[in-house]
C-alpha cells in the first residue's frame, strides 16, 4: 500500500533511509493540507444589521474582482467565487503543467433587503457589500374591506 501513496519526490520507494522515508510521508501529507493560492475554503464573513441597513464584510484575500459573483433573489444574497489557476512551467530537464478549478459559496438569508438599491465593493481582499432594507410603510398597500 505504501508503494502507491504520492510523493513530491517522485513514486515513494521504502528503504531508502529507515526515518527518512517516514518524514517524507510525514512532508507530504503536511503539505497537502497547506492551504495554496489555488485551493479555496470557505471564507470568512461577518454580516451587521442595522434598523436601515444590512453591512457584509467577506474576507476573499487572493482573489480578483472578475472571480467573484453576487445574485440576490427572495430575500436571499449568494455570494460565489470560481476560480481557474494554470501552471505551466519548462525548464530543461522536465515540463509540468497543472490545472486546478476551486469554488467556494455562501447564501444568506437577509429578511426585508432592497435587493435594488445593493451596494458592492472590493478591496485588497475584502468585499463589502451594503445592503438597504426595504421601508415597509413605503412599500405597504393599502387593504379596503368591503
Amino acid at each position: 500500500m505504501a508503494r502507491h501513496l504520492p510523493s513530491r519526490r517522485g513514486p515513494f520507494r521504502p528503504g531508502r533511509g529507515g526515518f527518512e522515508d517516514f518524514y517524507h510521508l510525514l512532508d507530504d501529507f503536511f503539505n497537502d493540507l497547506a492551504p495554496t493560492k489555488a485551493r479555496l475554503q470557505d471564507f470568512r464573513l461577518d454580516v451587521k444589521e442595522s434598523d436601515s441597513e444590512f453591512t457584509i464584510e467577506a474576507e476573499l484575500p487572493g482573489v480578483d474582482k472578475e472571480e467573484i459573483h453576487l445574485e440576490a433573489k427572495d430575500e436571499r444574497l449568494r455570494i460565489s467565487v470560481q476560480r481557474e489557476e494554470v501552471v505551466d512551467e519548462e525548464q530543461e530537464d522536465y515540463v509540468h503543467k497543472e490545472r486546478r478549478l476551486g469554488s467556494m459559496e455562501r447564501v444568506l438569508y437577509l429578511p426585508g433587503m432592497d435587493e435594488d438599491r445593493i451596494k458592492a465593493s472590493f478591496q485588497n481582499g475584502l468585499l463589502n457589500i451594503q445592503i438597504p432594507k426595504k421601508d415597509f410603510l413605503e412599500d405597504s398597500k393599502r387593504i379596503d374591506i368591503e
